[in-house]
């Protein structure tokens, strides 16, 4: 189980290795993604606090990245944090997040990336549920939700 110990380290030390890379063009990812997918996985947007699809959707299943559709992570851990976006406790894999160190905006947080991809997913908090502590806040549009009976269909 990651903590924010690990997450600390990931930031500092390096992250691990994915799986695998997905690199694309920015052209390329422009023509795959909508719009507002764009403007939050390739130019690190944000969407409007409760504005997205999957904030308070429940349904059983994995949650995917939106641009090259790596599981992130798995319902069993999405929690209600009344953030205003989607919330998970841990990544479904621990080489699936990347964390990087952000600055932006006067503040010092960790944004969370798909290490596959590096598609902005949000940010990761302390202040989370146990055991973990952890809230991964991460923007709708950077998801897209395999269902549980989909995800059964395609094995």
């Amino acid at each position: 189980m990651l903590t924010w110990k690990n997450v600390i380290h990931f930031t500092v030390k390096g992250n691990l290795e994915p799986d695998f890379k997905v690199e694309k063009s920015d052209i390329e990812w422009k023509q795959l993604l909508t719009p507002e997918q764009y403007r939050i996985t390739r130019k690190k947007g944000t969407e409007p606090a409760h504005s997205g699809a999957l904030c308070s959707s429940f349904t059983n299943g994995q949650y995917n990245c939106v641009c090259c559709n790596t599981p992130l992570f798995n319902s069993s851990i999405k929690f209600k944090s009344n953030s205003g976006w989607p919330s998970f406790t841990q990544p479904i894999k621990e080489n699936a997040i990347k964390y990087i160190k952000d600055t932006s905006f006067g503040m010092i947080r960790v944004e969370v990336l798909c290490n596959t991809c590096n598609a902005h997913l949000g940010h990761i908090f302390p202040d989370g549920p146990e055991p973990s502590g952890l809230r991964y806040c991460i923007n709708s549009e950077a998801l897209q939700l395999q269902k549980e009976k989909e995800k059964n269909n395609d094995e």
